[in-house]
């Protein structure tokens, strides 16, 4: 097959995939297990106890420590490690980070990257998990985690992971290191300790994960031509650690780095790269040269778009200041 016959190809798909992601369709009825989402539900009720426990400064600190760690745990353990394999690491290595990712109370390492591999795969088309563009922003951001359909992962996706049964037995327990955590916070810092380390830490970091897939398919700016509505928003990449580049990671998956340039903040590359440095995981992969070049360039065009010259109105400066003679 030529390379023109290739590319054809492919921009005939890329084409397909756009006219799916333009023209939503109705999804199959919404199924909400209440009793099943009971635990996450009374999570957020809970958090009204912050007016009835005193704010001390080691319950702000553990709210503060639990929230970017287990942040890390999403974004740099489930997201780019289990989901993308955007560095590698050793078994130990391997394990801690899954029970660091578990402790957010967002299900296990398997049943996350199966899903979150499915999006990719599926990305604002009829079959996303959790589109915006097809099912509407309360779909998004917490209907899908409600609805039965969430409960079976697509596990053919991650064999890779599967073969592990220290993963497996932690993904189907994988409640058991978040309530490891509340003991710590309670021992820690009493009931304070577990309302601000655990409660209100826990719900607010649901709903920053959360912004990924909503917010950053409706809101931000569009670097690169992706056939999904994938964009970068500075604000989700400050509260995520990295992950609100979105359209940057939509381009180019498997690198360990989001935030692509060095003023676009990504906090989960740079303990990364700390870990990478002291030995803990090792062949981080970054874009090519060419995806960075064709980012600058694309930046460099969307500037000139925002900026377009008004020939009509320089001319007609142009014959006020210089009259002719």
């Amino acid at each position: 097959m030529s390379t023109t016959t290739l590319i054809a190809d492919r921009s005939e798909k890329l084409e397909t995939r756009r006219s799916q992601v333009a023209a939503p369709t109705k999804r199959r009825t919404r199924r909400y297990q209440w009793l099943r989402a009971l635990p996450f539900l009374m999570l957020h009720v809970a958090v009204v106890t912050v007016f009835l426990v005193p704010v001390t400064v080691t319950a702000v600190a553990l709210f503060f420590a639990t929230f970017v760690l287990r942040t890390f745990g999403l974004t740099g353990g489930y997201h780019r490690y289990f989901s993308h394999r955007a560095y590698k690491t050793g078994r130990v290595m391997q394990f801690i980070l899954a029970w660091i990712g578990c402790s957010a109370l967002q299900k296990g390492p398997i049943w996350w990257a199966a899903h979150h591999r499915k999006h990719h795969r599926e990305s604002d088309q009829p079959d996303d998990v959790h589109s915006p563009v097809q099912d509407g922003f309360w779909w998004s951001h917490i209907g899908w985690i409600l609805d039965e359909s969430s409960e079976q992962a697509p596990v053919e996706l991650v064999k890779d992971l599967t073969k592990y049964p220290e993963l497996v037995w932690l993904d189907r327990h994988y409640w058991l290191p978040g309530v490891v955590l509340a003991v710590l916070c309670w021992l820690i810092g009493g009931w304070s300790g577990v309302v601000w380390g655990f409660v209100l830490s826990t719900v607010c970091l649901y709903h920053t994960t959360f912004m990924v897939n909503s917010v950053c398919h409706l809101f931000g700016r569009r670097r690169f031509e992706t056939p999904d509505q994938s964009r970068n928003n500075l604000f989700v990449a400050l509260l995520t650690m990295g992950e609100g580049w979105h359209n940057n990671h939509h381009y180019y998956q498997s690198s360990a780095n989001q935030g692509f340039y060095w003023w676009e903040v990504d906090f989960t590359y740079y303990i990364l790269k700390g870990l990478s440095a002291v030995g803990l995981i090792w062949n981080l992969r970054k874009p090519p040269e060419r995806v960075l070049k064709l980012g600058l360039q694309k930046d460099r065009e969307q500037k000139n778009r925002l900026q377009p010259t008004d020939v009509a109105a320089q001319d007609k400066l142009a014959e006020a200041t210089n009259p002719a003679t």
